[in-house]
C-alpha cells in the first residue's frame, strides 16, 4: 500500500469489487477468524449487539453492510442477533455463504442500497466505508440513515489518516483499491450530519498481530 496520496475525483475511484472478487478465498483464509486477535474489536461489537438486541428480529435485523467473509456479522448473530450481510463484493458474499452457510448474505451498493426505509435495526460496518471517495461518503451515510429503524444504532470502523491511499496488494495478490482515510473528528461530523446521534468515538492503537498497522 503506498502513502498517501492527492484524492483522485470520484469518476476516477477505482471499483473495489474486481479486487475483491479476485482475493476473497484468499483473504477469507487470512482475516475470517482475526477477531480471535481484536480483543477491543470484540468487546465493541459486544456492547454494540447489546444496544441491538431489543429492536432486532427476523423481520428487522442487523446489518453487516460492507461484510467481507462474514466474521463480522457471526460474530454479532453468536450474540443472539438476526444479522443479514451486504456486500458489493460477490466473490466476498460467495465466502460469507461458505464460511457461514446458516446467514443470509447478499450482492449490494451502500450508497445505493435495495432495502426498504427503515427495514433495518441496526448496521455495522467494519472498514468499508474506506473505500467509497470521499465526496460520497455523505451519501453512504445517509443511505444507512434511510434504512434504519429511527434510533437504530450504527457502528462504523475506519483507517485513520488524512487524504487516501492507494493498494497495489491484497491478500498476497496484486490489487487495485483506493482507500479513504478518516481522522475521528471528520468521521464524527460526517456522521452527525447525516442525521445520526454520536454516542460513542474511539481512535485505538494499532493491533501488533494485524498486517494493516493503520488505526481505526
Amino acid at each position: 500500500m503506498s502513502g498517501p496520496a492527492e484524492e483522485r475525483k470520484p469518476a476516477q475511484w477505482t471499483d473495489p469489487a474486481p479486487t475483491y472478487d479476485k482475493v476473497a478465498a484468499d483473504y477469507a483464509d487470512r482475516f475470517v477468524d482475526e477477531l480471535d486477535h481484536k480483543a477491543f474489536d470484540r468487546e465493541i461489537l459486544t456492547r454494540f449487539t447489546v444496544m441491538a438486541k431489543p429492536v432486532s428480529r427476523a423481520t428487522r435485523p442487523v446489518c453487516d453492510l460492507g461484510c467481507g467473509p462474514g466474521h463480522v456479522g457471526a460474530f454479532l448473530a453468536s450474540g443472539g442477533l438476526d444479522v443479514i450481510g451486504i456486500d458489493l463484493s460477490l466473490g466476498m458474499v460467495e465466502q460469507a455463504r461458505q464460511h457461514f452457510p446458516a446467514m443470509t448474505f447478499s450482492q449490494g451498493d451502500m450508497t445505493s442500497l435495495i432495502v426498504p426505509d427503515q427495514a433495518l435495526a441496526a448496521i455495522v460496518c467494519f472498514y468499508a466505508l474506506i473505500h467509497i471517495p470521499r465526496p460520497r461518503v455523505p451519501l453512504a451515510l445517509g443511505e444507512m440513515r434511510r434504512v434504519l429503524v429511527d434510533k437504530g444504532p450504527l457502528l462504523i470502523a475506519v483507517h485513520g489518516g488524512e487524504g487516501s491511499l492507494h493498494a497495489d496488494e491484497m491478500a498476497g495478490q496484486s490489487a487495485d483499491l483506493d482507500v479513504t482515510l478518516f481522522s475521528l473528528s471528520e468521521l464524527a461530523k460526517l456522521t452527525e450530519d447525516a442525521g445520526f446521534l454520536v454516542v460513542e468515538a474511539h481512535e485505538r492503537a494499532p493491533y501488533e498481530r494485524v498486517r494493516y498497522r493503520s488505526p481505526p
